[in-house]
């Protein structure tokens, strides 16, 4: 009886040898050769494809956003602003008059009072392209929220000069509001003019909100087009919904704003001066 696993006088390994006289591990070197080479060239062709293209493709696959938010802010260092309610507990009139106060503590406190410009704000974004042949179709103010102004108490600003203006405005009182130039009010702007982006290409716009007849809250609707699909990003302001408001006749309470970036209670004849039918007057 052989010693071989089928039976035979010979080991199977030893067979396969023999049929094959001797070549296998000569075709195996060959094979491994080839391999190599190939897996070279096909690294050469991904890596041009991949510095391409690839990161695009792997972009889309990946859901990244076309656009990303760089930046958000709002101007509100020489706008005059109105609080939705009073500032009476104690600390919040700490934080509100006190000079020993950290900026943090002091937006909080705006934030909690929802602060709004009054009249008007000018919104900064940046945004960057994160893939080839990124198109901005629109830009939109969207209302999330429109209730009566606010008269909770007004906070002066230190006018240092003009209150800068942009081209671009949008009016939120307006039925369907929409980005225009001053020039043309009844044209849309991003209507006519759209932006082109290339990958990690910013663009910086400067928009105008005015609002006069009521407080309103909202965010800015941004319609891109990419991959000849279009897709939208939500913008907020730095602390939630941006906010805006009209001007009202009168404020339960009135405060001028320091050198120091503090307030202090408004004297009567300044009220009187700046709000003529207020009830003190």
């Amino acid at each position: 009886m052989g010693n071989g696993r089928d039976g035979s006088d010979g080991a199977p390994e030893a067979r396969e040898r023999s049929e094959t006289g001797g070549w296998t591990p000569a075709r195996t070197w060959v094979a491994g050769i080839v391999s190599a080479v190939l897996v070279a060239g096909i690294g050469v062709v991904f890596t041009s494809w991949y510095n391409a293209a690839g990161t695009d493709v792997v972009d889309r696959i990946s859901g990244a956003a076309p656009v990303t938010i760089g930046h958000v802010s709002v101007e509100t260092g020489d706008v005059p602003l109105a609080l939705r309610m009073p500032v009476t507990d104690p600390d919040g009139r700490r934080v509100l008059l006190g000079g020993h106060v950290t900026p943090a503590e002091r937006q909080a406190l705006l934030t909690r009072h929802k602060a709004a410009p009054i009249g008007g704000t000018i919104i900064t974004v940046v945004l960057t392209g994160r893939r080839a042949g990124v198109r901005i179709i629109d830009v939109k103010p969207r209302v999330l929220a429109r209730e009566p102004r606010s008269a909770g108490a007004y906070l002066g600003a230190n006018f240092g000069g003009e209150v800068s203006t942009v081209e671009i405005r949008a009016d939120l009182d307006a039925a369907a509001p929409r980005f225009t130039t001053r020039k043309e009010p009844d044209v849309r702007y991003f209507g006519r003019k759209q932006i082109d982006l290339k990958k990690d290409e910013r663009v910086t716009l400067s928009l105008e909100v005015e609002a006069g007849q009521a407080y309103y809250e909202f965010d800015l609707l941004v319609t891109v087009l990419a991959d000849e699909r279009s897709e939208q990003l939500v913008i907020n302001g730095p602390d939630g919904p941006f906010r805006v408001t009209g001007k009202v006749r009168d404020f339960r309470s009135f405060y001028s704003k320091s050198d120091q970036g503090r307030w202090a209670l408004m004297p009567t004849d300044q009220v009187c001066e700046l709000f003529p039918k207020a009830k003190r007057c």
